[in-house]
């Protein structure tokens, strides 16, 4: 997410990956985790190949036209998960950084077969590039795919809502800017067709891919899964429209498993949520009731505010937007030590065992103690109440105090709900994947922790401490090398070397909740590819890795 800058807010195939993952039985706690449970970790994203472009020497930004094959075995950021109802089926999304161009964010879409809970393949999402499509024309050919998500039907179909755009840096002469797609696989994952006929949800305007106007971002999907409801099966498909100091959450509704859509309506009111609100997530509880969470940042600066509203018929009205809780990022977007930006600020999960009740997790900046905490808040009257926010991370830090970010949250079967976010409670290894500079720092290399919680029908309670879920801790400066003489570290800013604030870890991660277990998807750069930098060696990419951590491991009942 964040195609935009916060400043357009406010002012608006080389080698084969080494696979090779440990599995932990029973998961090292680490310095500052107070229990563990059993779990496993492997790659799941790998080498696969498809249809994008390069960026001539001297520039940031490709040239139309020039769109050809090549490898997708570089970074693999940004991930979404989705299992299928009843099944222990995956699917998971991220960004896939096209050959060497990492340093000037060059990424499509790539989905990620898991049949069973186990990778099995990859591939980029068809239907956006000049291979697939067969032409070099724009549309369909575009530079960039962006911001995973996925969810399924009952019947077994994914969807997902797609932003396909053209690069914006420089002087680029790129049109149009972008537009919103959706796309759906019965198989999933590997094939992908545009629903609504092929026609864009949000159409695009010839204008330049440097516009401040209607310019699309923050899309999402969500699909209700409710069977024997009245909806089942319905797309409810989610997106943000900047256009200069205002921004628009717009919603499309098909009734029809993708195959068509009504027109896409607007569903925030500035007089609300202000001129500034984006992050849209929507959510679908027992009842089949839809709900929408946005950010709504201000103007001048300051905290933002988090707002939810609700439908009960469908899509086709929704109640005003009620204001939950405040929430502060870091300042300038960028935590300390590192490159990388903060991500998604909110993320919102309905439960679809009990009717109203909604969860909400939120990253928030501490002004006094200048660290990041995950807190959680939650309702059991379809949103009207709010509980006070909780702190979500049980770390207690000796010295330097650290970040816990990016958080997610889910509900599966049974009541169970799970927060999982990135933590830097744990220092620095001294591994290979971790730079030598990097070697013992605190507040710096990451983790991936998950707190379980249980609702029996009166709310979500925790269910012992946080657990470490990642085997092993990643440096978030790999990947420090060379390939071609580009810079393979991601880069949201296009520039090489990557400015601190531009660095690009992906915006968010992946989490589901099945019968059986809890999955996370998310970023490590301790696996090195099979590509050989330009300093010899391997290169330390980003890649996608699932944990599978069974719900027995919590205790009987969860």
């Amino acid at each position: 997410m964040k195609r935009l800058q916060t400043a357009a807010i406010t002012a608006l195939l080389a080698g084969p990956l080494l696979v090779t993952a440990g599995g932990a039985t029973a998961a090292p706690s680490g310095p500052g985790w107070q229990q563990s449970v059993p779990f496993t970790n492997v790659v799941a994203s790998s080498p696969t190949t498809g249809g994008g472009y390069p960026v001539p020497p001297g520039s940031r930004v490709p040239v139309a036209g020039t769109c050809r094959e090549g490898p997708f075995n570089a970074n693999h950021s940004e991930s979404w998960l989705a299992v299928k109802p009843g099944s222990e089926d995956l699917v998971g999304a991220a960004k896939y950084f096209f050959d060497k161009y990492s340093t000037f964010y060059m990424f499509y879409i790539g989905a990620m077969q898991m049949p069973g809970g186990s990778p099995s393949g990859n591939n980029q999402v068809q239907g956006y590039d000049c291979l697939s499509t067969g032409t070099q024309a724009m549309p369909p050919s575009w530079t960039d795919t962006t911001d995973p998500n996925a969810d399924f039907d009952t019947k077994g179909r994914v969807y997902q809502t797609m932003l396909p755009f053209n690069s914006y840096f420089d002087a680029s002469r790129l049109h149009p800017d972008g537009e919103i797609d959706l796309s759906y696989s019965d198989d999933l994952g590997r094939n992908w067709v545009k629903g609504n006929g092929g026609v864009p949800l949000e159409p695009p305007n010839n204008a330049s891919a440097l516009q401040l106007g209607h310019v699309e971002d923050k899309q999402w999907v969500a699909v209700n899964h409710i069977a024997g409801n009245a909806f089942q099966d319905h797309v409810y498909a989610a997106w943000a429209v900047f256009n200069g100091q205002s921004i628009k959450v717009r919603m499309a509704v098909s009734r029809d498993r993708g195959d068509t859509f009504d027109k896409a309506v607007t569903i925030s009111a500035p007089s609300q949520v202000g001129p500034g609100a984006t992050y849209v997530y929507p959510e679908i509880d027992a009842a089949g009731t839809v709900y929408v969470s946005v950010v709504s940042f201000p103007p001048n600066g300051g905290a933002s505010t988090i707002f939810v509203a609700r439908s009960t018929d469908d899509g086709r009205s929704f109640s005003a937007f009620v204001p939950i809780t405040t929430v502060t990022v870091p300042p300038g977007e960028v935590y300390a030590n590192t490159r990388f930006r903060s991500g998604i600020a909110a993320n919102l999960a309905a439960s679809p065992t009990y009717a109203g009740h909604l969860y909400l997790t939120y990253e928030d900046w501490d002004t006094t103690t200048s660290q990041a905490d995950v807190k959680m808040t939650q309702s059991t009257d379809g949103g009207a109440t709010w509980t006070s926010p909780v702190l979500v991370n049980d770390n207690t830090d000796v010295g330097v105090r650290t970040d816990q970010f990016q958080p997610t949250v889910a509900a599966g079967p049974g009541g169970a709900v799970a927060v999982a976010f990135y933590d830097r409670r744990q220092a620095c290894p001294k591994d290979p994947s971790v730079l030598s500079a990097d070697v013992g720092r605190t507040n710096f290399c990451i983790d991936t922790s998950v707190q379980a919680y249980k609702d029996s029908g009166s709310g979500a309670v925790a269910v012992g401490a946080n657990v470490r879920v990642s085997k092993d801790t990643w440096d978030p400066e790999q990947p420090a090398q060379k390939l071609g003489g580009l810079s393979q570290y991601p880069c949201a800013g296009a520039t090489d070397p990557c400015q601190r604030g531009d660095g690009f870890i992906g915006d968010y991660f992946g989490l589901a909740i099945s019968a059986k277990n809890i999955y996370t998807l998310s970023a490590s750069t301790h696996y090195p590819s099979g590509v050989t930098a330009d300093e010899g060696g391997p290169i330390y990419y980003q890649q996608q890795v699932l944990a599978t951590v069974p719900r027995s491991g919590f205790g009987s009942g969860y």
